[in-house]
């Protein structure tokens, strides 16, 4: 049988144009996606995350099933679940 500790997603390094990288929690990868979320033209997203009603629920959505967010041309940011002990 599986550990859950394996699909445990607490934490998560964050790699994005011009800047180190990042460790960061659940709720401050919420957090983040939100606040770029808010910057974002809803019609430069893709439609399965347009259709979302609110700027949270499309953070929790990309949370939750994506790595990575288009954020302009030549910029980048990707997230990936990390295991920060044994």
């Amino acid at each position: 049988m599986p550990d859950s500790l394996m699909y445990q997603q607490d934490h998560f390094v964050v790699l994005e144009t011009n800047q180190e990288e990042q460790f960061l929690t659940a709720s401050e990868l919420l957090e983040k996606l939100t606040d770029i979320l808010q910057k974002l033209n809803p019609q430069d997203l893709p439609p399965d995350i347009r259709s979302l009603d609110s700027i949270e629920a499309r953070a929790k959505y990309l949370l939750d099933t994506s790595c990575e967010l288009d954020v302009g041309p030549g910029q980048y940011l990707q997230w990936y679940a990390v295991r920060l002990e044994k």
